[in-house]
């Protein structure tokens, strides 16, 4: 027959062995084999890979590099892992035992006309008190559990910073180099048109052309002055937005860049992966995953307050009395456990369990959400990328046929075989064409940005937590291909 004095410890461990709630399992999601303009090729970790590098650009290269070290949004989303590694010791520290020393003096005394008098009385005291609830149930252990997916989710977090980061300054100096661009397009058209208009008023002047004709070039000039202070302000705004992005006053950033550059072309290939690398390498997707943890775990929390809770807690009191005639210590103390059991509570606590179990399922659907808006973002940024290269190869032929005809119209007006309407026309057609092709360019450039970013690379990956390790994420892929 088992003693009670063997029977009562193996009890305690069993139960200190108990955690409530369900266990996190990573979560999955059936995911097609490959993008639709994809192949099936696997991608490794692409957090390291620099993407902007392969625009050649030297100036953007320095800028991306500033920005990792100087951005407000990256260093706010540093200070959230101090905070989240904070909580991780706060979570703890309900299930371990405390302890809590005081002390102090007093001097006790009367005065007065009274024969009989008090004699003065000095009290040094002490008092320490030790508790420890068992968390027998796990509810400190559950809940340092989400704290410490918290703490991953805020490691994810700078990765996400960082990416937002990259792509909002490759973006900016995608626009301004767009804008120097246009304003580069416009000064010239406004100089031949500006010689059209001195050709046309000298041609006015030996009665070869009407009137209508000189106030039609004139025209076209002044039209030309009122879009470039509209493209020089686009242009501005743009560099003020990366000297916010760097944390650096705006007169930096346009000393740097005013000089000018050509616009940013990739060329290349980007490889994508398939859709089941999101999950490993797209830094909101952790978050999501993380969270999801963080939130299964607060399931167990709210479980274990349904049950019994026992404490241990203790309570020692020293003191020492003097007077002028007695002096002596003495010392109390107490010692036992306490046993709390929740009966009636107008089911607040069942309704908790309920609030955090739907808690779970809803970071579950954000974490699917998550991934289906990822695999949307690639599957868009890899179709325009794919196709932007023949938009740009088309507008540049256009843009050579159109000013061949403009040199040929010209010379056909001074010869007075054509009409100055040709002109203008083949004018316009120049201009056009030429603002197409920037356009083109720049959009060219960002759906090449768009795609790193949206397969999670080159965010430069934050220094892993050692607190806990992010599990692995498990997805099914689909049996069957998507076609092209």
């Amino acid at each position: 027959m088992i003693s009670i004095r063997t029977a009562a410890p193996a009890l305690l461990l069993l139960l200190a062995g108990c955690v409530s709630g369900p266990d996190h399992k990573p979560p999955e999601m059936p995911l097609a084999a490959k993008f639709s303009d994809g192949g099936t090729k696997v991608n490794g970790d692409v957090s390291g890979s620099q993407w902007w590098t392969a625009f050649g650009d030297r100036k953007l290269n320095a800028l991306a590099e500033q920005g990792l070290a100087e951005n407000l949004s990256i260093q706010q989303a540093l200070e959230r892992i101090n905070q989240a590694q904070a909580e991780v010791i706060t979570a703890g520290a309900g299930g371990l035992p405390s302890l809590l020393v005081s002390g102090g003096h007093k001097t006790n005394g009367e005065k007065g006309s009274q024969r009989t008098k008090r004699e003065t009385e000095n009290t040094i005291g002490g008092n320490a008190t030790a508790s420890w609830l068992l968390d027998l149930w796990g509810q400190y252990r559950r809940a340092k559990e989400s704290a410490n997916a918290s703490l991953d989710a805020a490691y994810s977090g700078v990765d996400v910073a960082r990416l937002t980061y990259l792509q909002d300054l490759a973006n900016s100096y995608v626009n301004v180099r767009y804008y120097q661009a246009r304003v580069a397009i416009a000064q010239d058209n406004l100089k031949s048109r500006r010689e059209t208009f001195e050709l046309t008023k000298f041609q006015f002047d030996a009665g070869a052309v009407s009137r209508l004709d000189v106030v039609q070039a004139e025209g076209l000039v002044n039209s030309t002055l009122s879009e470039i202070p509209g493209l020089e302000i686009s242009y501005r705004r743009a560099l003020h937005h990366i000297a916010t992005l760097l944390n650096v006053p705006s007169a930096t950033i346009i000393a740097q860049l005013h000089s000018g550059g050509s616009q940013p072309v990739f060329r290349g290939r980007v490889d994508t992966g398939v859709p089941a690398d999101l999950i490993r390498n797209r830094p909101d997707i952790r978050v999501a995953e993380r969270n999801l943890a963080a939130a299964t775990a607060k399931i167990g929390v709210a479980e274990a307050q349904l049950f019994p809770t026992i404490s241990l807690s203790g309570a020692i009191s020293p003191s020492y009395i003097h007077t002028k005639s007695i002096s002596g210590s003495k010392t109390s103390w107490s010692f036992g456990p306490n046993l709390s059991l929740p009966i009636f509570d107008g089911g607040a606590l069942r309704a908790n369990v309920k609030k955090a179990g739907s808690a779970s399922r809803e970071q579950y659907i954000v974490w699917k959400q998550t991934v289906l808006s990822g695999i949307e973002q690639v599957e868009n940024a890899l179709s325009a990328v794919s196709r932007d290269a023949q938009t740009v190869a088309a507008l540049r032929a256009q843009v050579k046929s159109y000013q061949e005809a403009l040199e040929l119209s010209t010379a056909s007006y001074k010869d007075g075989a054509s009409s100055l309407l040709d002109v203008l026309d083949a004018q316009r057609s120049v201009s056009d064409a030429q603002e197409s092709l920037a356009t083109a360019i720049q959009q060219s450039a960002l759906d090449y940005i768009s795609l790193n970013v949206a397969i999670g690379a080159g965010f430069v990956s934050a220094e892993k937590p050692t607190v806990a390790a992010t599990p692995a994420k498990v997805v099914k892929v689909a049996a069957k291909k998507t076609g092209n």
